[in-house]
C-alpha cells in the first residue's frame, strides 16, 4: 500500500538525546569575517566560557545559567582574540571563548562544570546544552588547526571561527565533525550489549566505531560488529543522531539485525559483552537489577536506542 513518505508516529528520535537542544540561527550564508567583533559590540549579546573540558555556569539561579553578559564575561576571560560566533538565538548574539580562569578563584555563585555533567545532570537548560555542544566542537577545531596542513603556515580565523584561512599559500579549512556509527545490535527477543574497559562499573552499552572514509553507515555498522564480535549482520535501520562534542563527533544511532547467535569478543576493544533479553534489560534501565548492572544515562543515544528497542514489538 503506498505511503507518504514523511509519515511517522513519533517525534524525531533525534529532539531527545543529550546536546540536542540547540536553538542557534547559524545563519551560515549571512556570516562575515568581523562578525565576532560586531557581536562583541551588541548590547545584548552573551558569551559561553569553556576550558578544560568544563564549561563555566552561574549556579545563582535554579535552573543554572551558562550565557553570560559581556560584561560577566569579561573578568572570566584571558582575552577576546579567540572568541568564536555561533549565532543568534532570541535576538541574541551568542559567542564562545576559551577561559584560562583558575577554578578555585571563580567568583561566588560561578562553578566550572565537566560537559558530561553539565547534560547528565540537567545543570544548564537545553538549548544551552545544546549551543554548549557547537561550541565545545568549534573551539576545539580551532585550537588544533593553528597550522596550515598544507604548508605548515600559521592560519587566520575567519567567518566567525568557521573557517582558517592560510595567508601564506591560501588554503581553506574547514571544521571536521567525525561520524561515528553506534548500534544496538539484536536477535528476536534479544540484545548484545558489550562493556569496555573504561565503563563505569556494571554499565553496558551498545557497540560503536568511526565511520571510515568512502563507507555507507550501514557497511560501518556491519563491519564494526562485525570486527568488534564475529557477528554477521542483515538489516540496518537508522533511528537517531547526537552531537557529541568529544571533540567533534556525530554519533549516528542505528538498530542492526543479527544473523546468528553465536559471537566472539574482541578482548583488545571489549571487556565483557552478552545477549540480554528484554526483561533483564528493563530493570538495567530502571537501576532494579539484581546485579546492578545498568545501561548508559537517559541523555546519551545509547539509552534511546535501548529503549526504543525493549518499547518495540517483536
Amino acid at each position: 500500500m503506498p505511503f507518504h513518505l514523511f509519515d511517522a508516529p513519533l517525534a524525531e528520535p533525534s529532539h531527545f538525546v543529550g546536546f540536542a537542544g540547540n536553538r542557534i540561527n547559524r545563519h551560515s550564508e549571512k556570516r562575515s569575517d568581523d562578525v565576532v567583533t560586531l557581536a562583541l559590540a551588541s548590547a545584548n549579546a552573551r558569551m559561553l566560557l569553556i576550558g578544560d573540558g568544563r564549561i563555566l555556569v552561574d549556579r545563582s539561579s535554579v535552573d543554572g545559567n551558562a550565557f553570560f553578559s559581556m560584561e560577566a564575561a569579561s573578568a572570566l576571560l584571558p582575552g577576546l582574540d579567540k572568541a568564536i560566533y555561533l549565532g543568534l538565538q532570541d535576538e541574541m548574539a551568542i559567542l564562545a571563548g576559551p577561559t584560562s580562569q583558575n577554578i578555585e578563584a571563580l567568583p561566588h555563585g560561578i562553578e566550572a562544570v565537566d560537559y558530561r555533567s553539565a547534560y547528565a545532570q540537567g545543570l544548564i537548560p537545553n538549548d544551552q546544552i545544546g549551543a554548549m555542544a557547537q561550541a565545545v566542537s568549534l573551539l576545539a577545531w580551532n585550537d588544533s588547526h593553528k597550522f596550515c596542513g598544507r604548508c605548515g603556515h600559521e592560519t587566520v580565523m575567519r567567518d566567525g571561527g568557521y573557517r582558517r584561512t592560510c595567508p601564506n599559500c591560501e588554503a581553506q579549512h574547514f571544521p571536521r565533525t567525525d561520524p561515528v556509527a553506534i548500534m544496538m545490535v539484536v536477535r528476536g527477543d534479544k540484545c548484545l550489549l558489550a562493556r569496555g574497559p573504561h565503563f563505569g562499573v556494571g554499565m553496558y552499552s551498545c557497540l560503536a566505531g568511526f565511520i571510515e572514509p568512502g563507507e555507507t553507515i550501514e557497511n560501518a555498522v556491519r563491519r564494526e560488529t562485525m570486527e568488534e564480535t564475529r557477528l554477521p549482520i542483515g538489516r540496518v535501520l537508522y533511528h537517531a543522531s547526537q552531537p557529541w562534542p568529544f571533540p567533534y563527533s556525530l554519533m549516528i544511532g542505528c538498530h542492526a539485525e543479527a544473523l546468528s547467535d553465536e559471537f566472539t569478543l574482541d578482548r583488545a576493544e571489549l571487556e565483557d559483552g552478552r545477549w540480554f533479553g528484554r526483561e533483564e534489560v528493563m530493570t538495567m534501565m530502571d537501576r532494579t537489577h539484581p546485579d546492578g548492572l545498568m545501561t548508559p544515562p537517559a541523555g546519551a543515544i545509547a539509552a534511546h536506542l535501548i529503549r526504543s528497542w525493549v518499547e518495540s514489538e517483536v
